[in-house]
């Protein structure tokens, strides 16, 4: 897990202080180590988090004058030692045992080829030296980010942050109003290419980028699994195979050369994890969980069953309470933090959660992607029944507020309702058989990817501490995609893997009524938290920017827990962490 920036010009020499801003920026996703490397019109710079070979010699950049090419990365290669012994048959010789040299290599002997072969989470921009060219790849599931700006010319900066591309300077920072009709839509998500600023893009997932010297792009999809059923199993034999997927998931995510222990929330998803590395010999594994204040009626942990789970299974666990005044204390740093604005009240348990584990593990699994791989949220249900494609039940059921009820809000200027045409023409595309499996499909590809993978990478590195999620298994999801909706959606939700959970954790953890990470004093605000959003909202930025509409704000702050979303979440905290983020990240 690192950070990395590149910039790449045409018929002129990188510019090493704006690369060197960007590095400096990234400082807290690599705190082992840092690098910078020019070459022509390009230039790289990296910062490292040591996790697989602690060495020198898997710093970063990595260049190899014999083959050619360098190489910045950021992520993991489960695989890594299968793909270096395969490329030492084909008679590669290694320097050092990195998974990054294994990037190196395996694109000189297969080219793009490399990309089906990879089992990991992934980002990299790697440079033909002798050509020129330049490959941009981001890996299937979009877990490791990848921002993109263009430079005067047909030049191109990348980084793996949006705010290390604003330090490095000359980008457009006003608000994309495509960007914000999707961000009041989809609580706050932001499909790629877009980010809600107009001067940066971020590359999709599972695309490949490669840039000629002459500023030629060509942009490639590389993995695209279908939604449908071309084979027939019983039921028990789904179970089966899901089960059997989810042991190598969390196995392959235990190839470290530092210790892994597991953010244990208590809900089945991350208890189904640490039965599972138990079950493979993971002994006194270390569990971290935490919890807050309860406030406006709702509850502020979950230990009880956290605390069952670990006693269970004889982890090593970490019970973290956070009062409010260190969530309040927290909050600024937790948007200092996003890439990008994001609402949900998990990013600051996240923030404090990770601040805690950094200080014992340098690498954790995480349970996030199930509910959006295997059908547990509520808006599945409805779409079994729903006419059509599906696509006005998930409307209704899914999106924070319709176009019209949007554009009383703002006074940003959008084309005529983009975002229901963005997921018209997600429910269009062929290869998904029913209504439920074009809405996994959506969420797993796009509303996943830009809520909460982003959420957890950006939380956790933040602190320097890598978050490996197995049920973003690309051959976990591939399986999840070819199971029957009715499978899926048993059982209240995620029925096929309570199945599969049976006799592997306690019947206590699969029956329990579905639970979200609770953050109370951000669901229900409450001062301090919500002066910090009045202020935010009622500033002269906020004035000069003019995103939403006065009249519209001053009822929400006067009464500021009565405006909810379609999914009841906090219309006042959505419209004000965007420009709370807005002034962190912009000044």
């Amino acid at each position: 897990m690192c950070g990395f920036g590149v910039e790449l010009r045409r018929d002129a020499p990188p510019d090493r202080a704006a690369l060197e801003r960007m590095r400096d920026s990234l400082a807290p996703r690599g705190p082992d180590g840092e690098g910078v490397w020019l070459d022509g019109s390009a230039g790289m710079v990296h910062r490292r988090l040591a996790i697989i070979d602690l060495s020198e010699l898997g710093a970063q950049p990595m260049r190899d004058d014999e083959l050619g090419l360098a190489v910045v990365f950021n992520g993991c290669i489960y695989n890594h030692r299968e793909l270096r012994a395969e490329l030492e048959r084909l008679g590669h010789s290694f320097s050092s045992t990195s998974d990054t040299e294994v990037v190196l290599r395996g694109w000189r002997e297969w080219g793009e080829g490399l990309l089906d072969r990879l089992a990991g989470m992934f980002a990299f921009a790697l440079l033909e030296t002798e050509s020129g060219r330049c490959a941009l790849v981001r890996d299937r599931l979009g877990i490791k980010p990848l921002y993109l700006a263009d430079l005067p010319g047909g030049g191109l900066r990348a980084a793996s942050t949006l705010p290390a591309l604003v330090a490095a300077g000359g980008v457009d920072t006003s608000v994309d109003p495509v960007a914000l009709h999707h961000y009041l839509s989809w609580h706050s998500v932001v499909p790629a290419p877009r980010t809600i600023l107009a001067g940066v893009r971020k590359l999709p997932p599972a695309t490949v980028l490669l840039v000629e010297p002459d500023g030629t792009r060509r942009e490639r999809e590389y993995w695209n699994p279908p939604h449908e059923r071309a084979e027939e199993r019983s039921p028990e034999e789904w179970r089966d195979a899901l089960l059997d997927a989810l042991r190598v998931a969390v196995r392959r995510r235990m190839v470290s050369d530092v210790p892994v222990g597991v953010l244990l929330s208590g809900g089945l998803d991350s208890s189904l994890i640490v039965a599972l590395l138990a079950e493979q010999g993971q002994h006194g594994l270390a569990t971290f969980s935490i919890g807050f204040p309860d406030a406006g009626g709702r509850e502020g942990n979950e230990f009880r069953y956290s605390d069952l789970i670990a006693q269970e299974f004889g982890t090593d666990h970490h019970q973290i309470r956070a009062g409010t005044d260190e969530l309040v204390e927290a909050l600024p740093s937790a948007i200092a933090a996003m890439s990008e604005p994001m609402v949900s009240h998990d990013c600051v348990a996240f923030w404090l959660l990770s601040q805690a584990v950094a200080r014992e593990r340098k690498v954790v699994q995480s349970g996030q992607g199930a509910d959006e791989v295997l059908g547990g949220y509520s808006w599945y249900p409805p779409m079994l029944d729903a006419p059509d494609s599906g696509l006005a039940t998930y409307a209704a059921e899914f999106f924070d507020r319709d176009d019209a009820q949007l554009r009383e809000l703002t006074g940003a200027a959008a084309p005529d309702d983009v975002s229901r045409a963005f997921a018209r023409e997600w429910f269009e595309r062929p290869g998904a058989e029913t209504p439920v499996d074009r809405a996994l499909r959506i969420d797993t590809r796009i509303m996943l990817v830009d809520d909460p993978v982003k959420r957890v990478d950006n939380m956790t590195m933040a602190h320097g501490l890598e978050a490996r999620t197995p049920f973003l298994d690309h051959e976990l999801v591939e399986l999840a995609a070819r199971i029957p909706p009715e499978l899926k959606l048993a059982d209240g939700g995620k029925g096929i893997l309570k199945a599969a959970a049976r006799g592997v954790v306690p019947d206590a953890v699969i029956d329990r009524e579905k639970g979200y990470f609770p953050v109370p004093a951000l669901s229900h605000l409450e001062e301090p938290v919500l002066g910090m959003v009045r202020d935010a909202l009622t500033s002269s930025a906020a004035r000069d920017r003019g995103l939403f509409r006065p009249e519209v704000v001053e009822p929400m702050l006067a009464d500021p827990n009565a405006h909810r979303t379609n999914l009841d979440g906090s219309t006042l905290w959505q419209l004000g962490l965007l420009e709370l983020w807005l002034q962190t990240q912009l000044g």
